[in-house]
């Protein structure tokens, strides 16, 4: 017997249940979680690769390769896979479902993190890189098929809370990466324990969410009928699971305010992924900090961003909700945030030296910790355009924003060879603010929270199109008698 329910018509909003916890709070724990396990998995080898070139390991056991140079390629080597699968996830997740495809590619993820000490071993940073890609074609399918699911399970007036709550899940898994990382390298455990302990949890979590995660209300076995229909109510997205909407793909990519999106994820991934990989090496190369002190430093900014998104959500429902500002201006404020607060805090960053560790802490934290306030514009505004075609915008925008979460690691290399030159530094973070200002402004001018007219199904557009002309030909015909 088919799991997916029939549609429930419900043209007006229905009220909100009674129940404090429901079907689609646990859908959406399920889909921050996945981000926690993942996400850690991405980062720990941020730190780990500085214990894998270490020439005087915790213990002799430990297998180094400090001959390894071009370290900055292994870690965007991740990237490369994860640029590929980006659009065909999206339109995959739409047509066939995406808790599916994220439980195959979870598993492909976790399975090729254990494998990396052993393919180290064997091939050399060869392998490393092997490793890295083949993750990064696996996470290649987490943000599409996230957003998919969570734009079924959202109401309205949650979207702002549901998506900082989700996309928390990535601090978190950083927050936590970084110091569990660096603590086990800098043991006598070693650096490897890290790659089997996160792939590990990788596979017990894939588990998990196969038996619990679900694509819709529609397709969840135990989903109230009362929480059900406030959630569809409350959505401009196809309830009825059985019939695929055609992609408008013409009009998506005609779309000014998906470019506005598009440009936002840009600059973001820009700023984001080069601190988010090399914070670690400032901390070691600038600020001289050992191993425990940098892995637990370097987490210190995610802590503030996993705070700064909690405390923000509720606050930008809160002004949509009481029609203090509209859907509209509260993405473009929040967006405007989380790009030209980093930018300040990283311009600053360029006039501090090694004397003034704490200042340079604060600095990072402040640059990272306000970035989360994106997650109430750009990261959640495709469910504002087009709850129906989410997962494919989500896939256009990451698929091309990931060659600047490419770049903006590499750029340290094409920058200075000298990691401890302060003057390198300088450079980085001056390049990054200016990025960060010059996206935030194109979405300040371009962005948009209106649903677009190509959410709807064409089919369905033509039917209310001709019922209007049919009762304004009614109404003529009325005034005539």
């Amino acid at each position: 017997m088919s799991d997916i329910k029939l549609p429930i018509c419900q043209d007006d909003e229905a009220p909100k249940p009674s129940r404090l916890l429901g079907a689609r709070h646990l859908q959406f724990f399920l889909m921050s979680f996945t981000l926690v396990i993942f996400f850690g998995m991405r980062t720990a080898l941020s730190v780990g690769i500085i214990a894998m070139i270490e020439e005087n390991p915790p213990s002799p056991d430990i297998p180094t390769y400090p001959e390894w140079t071009g370290t900055d390629t292994i870690l965007s080597s991740f990237f490369w896979g994860y640029l590929v699968t980006q659009i065909v996830a999206g339109q995959l997740s739409e047509y066939f479902g995406a808790k599916w495809f994220l439980v195959g590619t979870m598993l492909l993820g976790s399975v090729f993190n254990v494998l990396i000490p052993v393919l180290a071993s064997c091939w050399g940073s060869g392998g490393v890189i092997l490793c890295r890609v083949v993750q990064g074609l696996a996470q290649g399918f987490l943000y599409p098929c996230i957003l998919n699911i969570v734009s079924k399970w959202t109401p309205l007036f949650e979207r702002s809370r549901v998506s900082s709550f989700v996309y928390g899940g990535a601090s978190v898994g950083i927050v936590t990466s970084m110091p569990l990382t660096g603590a086990i390298a800098g043991s006598t455990w070693g650096w490897p324990v890290a790659c089997y302990l996160y792939g590990g949890l990788g596979v017990l979590w894939t588990a998990i969410f196969a038996v619990f995660a679900a694509d819709s209300p529609a397709t969840h076995r135990c989903v109230s009928t009362e929480e059900r229909l406030y959630i569809e109510s409350s959505t401009s997205v196809n309830k009825n699971c059985t019939k695929k909407i055609p992609t408008p793909w013409k009009s998506i990519f005609l779309s000014l305010p998906m470019w506005a999106i598009f440009v936002a994820s840009c600059g973001a991934s820009w700023g984001s992924f080069t601190l988010l990989t090399e914070i670690p090496s400032y901390m070691d190369n600038i600020m001289d900090f050992n191993i425990n002190e940098n892995s637990q430093l370097s987490a210190l900014p995610y802590v503030a961003l996993l705070l700064a998104g909690l405390i923000g959500a509720p606050i930008a429902d809160k002004l949509v909700t009481n029609d203090i500002f509209t859907i509209d201006t509260t993405r473009k404020v929040f967006n405007s945030l989380g790009c030209f607060v980093p930018a300040v805090a990283l311009i600053s960053l360029g006039f501090i030296d090694s004397t003034q560790k704490d200042v340079a802490t604060g600095l990072l934290v402040m640059a990272v910790g306000s970035s989360a306030f994106t997650q109430c514009g750009y990261l959640v505004n495709p469910i504002d355009l087009s709850p129906n075609h989410a997962g494919t915008i989500t896939g256009i925008v990451n698929c091309f924003s990931t060659i600047f979460s490419i770049l903006g690691p590499l750029s340290v290399e094409f920058l200075g060879d000298d990691k401890k030159d302060p003057t390198l530094w300088w450079n980085v973070f001056r390049l990054a603010a200016g990025i960060y200002i010059a996206c935030g402004l194109f979405y300040m001018f371009f962005g948009s929270g209106k649903t677009q007219e190509w959410n709807e199904d064409p089919a369905e557009q033509q039917a209310k199109k001709r019922i209007s002309e049919k009762e304004q030909k009614t109404e003529v015909y009325v005034i005539d008698s």
